[in-house]
């Protein structure tokens, strides 16, 4: 007749695997709770950190290093990109790569050309008194240029599209896009909330 009950030896051979799963898995149902609790705070406090918001004007100085300029823009949530009043526009090939050649259309700007990658181009509506009804093309194409913009104390690579903007108040327009990347929330009651930042004048 088969032996069906292990004899004590066999229950001593084998307790010490028995001892060691459980210990295991009581230190795992243990740590369980605590990790997911600290991974939640963390995630948490990221949110927070990513979804946190400011509160400015209508217009606002902006600084932006790669053409040595402190500006006053307008923050229009009705755009979507930013705009920099910017004219003798020339887009060039260098390097196999799309270029952009421009001069600011400023007041007091410096007369030199400046020379940044175009990562895209742009289609904005004309407003009707801009063309004739005859004519097919209702929009104008812009090319797109990245740049650093400094609102405050924080600092964002931003998409900003050249156009000639004199005919306009403000040299410089925030769009949406770049607000929601500063984390912008837009009281028009407002202006010039923060102080006004300051650049190197190397910009070479």
């Amino acid at each position: 007749m088969a032996r069906l009950v292990p004899s004590i030896l066999e229950c001593q051979q084998y307790r010490p695997n028995y001892f060691y799963m459980k210990l295991l898995s009581l230190f795992v149902n243990f740590i369980k709770p605590i990790n997911v609790g600290v991974m939640s705070g963390l995630l948490l406090a990221g949110t927070a950190q990513a979804h946190e918001k400011h509160i400015h004007g209508l217009h606002e100085h902006i600084a932006i290093p790669a053409i040595g300029q402190v500006l006053e823009a307008k923050l229009d949530t009705g755009a979507t990109t930013a705009s920099l009043s910017a004219h003798k526009i020339e887009l060039f090939e260098k390097d196999d790569e799309q270029w952009v050649r421009f001069s600011l259309a400023i007041d007091d700007a410096p007369d030199k050309a400046f020379e940044m990658p175009a990562v895209r181009s742009s289609r904005v509506k004309r407003r009707a008194e801009d063309f004739d009804a005859d004519e097919d093309k209702t929009y104008i194409e812009r090319p797109v240029v990245e740049m650093d913009v400094v609102l405050g104390d924080r600092k964002e690579t931003i998409e900003v599209n050249l156009a000639d903007r004199r005919n306009f108040k403000y040299p410089f327009l925030l769009g949406s896009k770049a607000m929601k990347q500063l984390g912008v929330i837009v009281d028009p009651d407002e202006e010039f909330t923060v102080t006004k930042p300051e650049i190197d004048d190397d910009t070479d």
